[in-house]
């Protein structure tokens, strides 16, 4: 009709017609002595029988003291919230959070590694509804792919995220930590075989590489100053002072973001001044081939030890393994502190005491570490019996 009317069908429901055709279903009711309406949906995706049920459900919460206009609001403002709290939304301001204390490369790697394997099945559920059964069947699909390391990593920052949620009163328990032991244990890697009986054809054959020079020279640095690969490759000829034989290595380019000092050693300043010949006028210690002004792929020492037969058995991670159970297995004997060797390592102190990490703490005696552990390397290439390091 030209103006809109109603059709009743008792107790107030009733649907109200438009000229346009709309048709809308209301409920006329009475609530603290004042006459109100409820929307109950439109026809025909609203049938009769759905419009009942939504009415007699609207009557029980009057019978209740309870307005059910107000009570619709409500929950619009908790699914509101909820679709704003999403696993996806909170893990995505928690890695935000922590971008002062995360370079940019592990703040991608974080969130690249929940994007891949969380966010397609939990991503669009509120966090505060996720249970410990929906998180472990998410873990089980990364396991079927053989991917057991990443299926314990990505539950670990689902981890951190729920944390985060707790603490920003988005949900109120981890559904991460009632699945410790439910997840299969990865095999142990390839890292010891290499470390005990390979470790010193793995260095002769670096020396013997047929590629890139460059690659050779990073290779070797790699072994000799067991850095991380993003810190060696990514490497600036203005952090590193031959004459000093020092690298310092700025907060933005560490892991933890605090600066870390590396002491060369006589073998690898002589590295760095043959890689100077090469590079020394460019900004990057080892340049990107197509543009000089980026530094290499962090993946040229992984694909050069593919290149050499070592696929699935090292890694560029692999040198920094092989240095810490090194010096570790030989640190009584060789005199060593296990905090000099965590400190080169520049791993985070969990004291909290010592949280202000000093990037010159015990140089001396992390100088005497470097140039003693190049001397073994040196004997572990040429086979020698490898004798208690020098003072």
């Amino acid at each position: 009709e030209e103006k809109p009317y109603k059709l009743t069908d008792g107790g107030g429901l009733h649907i109200l017609i438009h000229p346009n055709g709309g048709k809308y279903w209301r409920l006329a009711y009475r609530f603290a002595g004042k006459q109100k309406s409820l929307s109950l949906g439109t026809y025909p995706e609203i049938t009769l029988s759905d419009a009942r049920e939504r009415c007699a459900a609207a009557r029980k919460l009057i019978a209740n003291d309870t307005d059910p206009s107000a009570a619709k609001q409500t929950k619009k403002r908790q699914d509101k919230m909820a679709a704003a709290n999403t696993l996806e939304a909170v893990a995505r301001e928690w890695v935000e959070n922590r971008s002062n204390d995360w370079t940019e490369g592990h703040k991608a790697l974080t969130l690249r590694t929940l994007e891949q394997d969380a966010f397609p099945t939990l991503g669009h559920r509120p966090i505060a509804e996720i249970t410990p059964a929906e998180l472990l069947a998410t873990m089980r699909i990364i396991e079927k792919r053989g991917a057991l390391e990443i299926a314990s990593r990505v539950l670990q920052r689902c981890s951190s995220v729920f944390r985060y949620g707790i603490a920003t009163d988005r949900c109120n328990s981890n559904p991460a930590t009632e699945l410790r032991g439910a997840l299969k244990s990865p095999k142990r890697t390839h890292y010891t075989t290499i470390e005990k009986g390979g470790f010193p054809k793995l260095l002769r054959d670096i020396d013997g590489y047929q590629g890139s020079p460059t690659t050779t020279y990073a290779l070797q640095l790699i072994a000799l100053t067991f850095t991380r690969t993003s810190e060696l490759i990514e490497a600036e000829w203005r952090e590193i002072d031959l004459g000093r034989a020092e690298w310092l290595i700025p907060a933005e380019r560490m892991k933890m973001r605090r600066p870390h000092l590396v002491p060369l050693s006589e073998q690898a300043v002589a590295v760095f001044k043959k890689v100077a010949q090469l590079t020394g006028d460019r900004k990057y210690v080892f340049p990107n081939r197509n543009d000089p002004t980026k530094p290499a792929s962090n993946a040229i020492i992984l694909r050069a030890l593919g290149r050499m037969g070592y696929t699935g058995k090292m890694t560029g991670h692999g040198f920094r393994s092989a240095a810490s159970t090194l010096l570790n297995e030989h640190k009584t004997k060789w005199g060593i502190h296990r905090d000099v060797i965590e400190l080169q390592l520049a791993h985070v102190e969990k004291n909290a005491s010592r949280a202000a990490y000093n990037f010159a703490e015990y140089l001396e005696e992390r100088t005497a570490m470097m140039q003693a552990w190049a001397d073994y390397l040196d004997k572990l290439k040429a086979g020698a019996q490898v004798i208690p390091m020098r003072a």
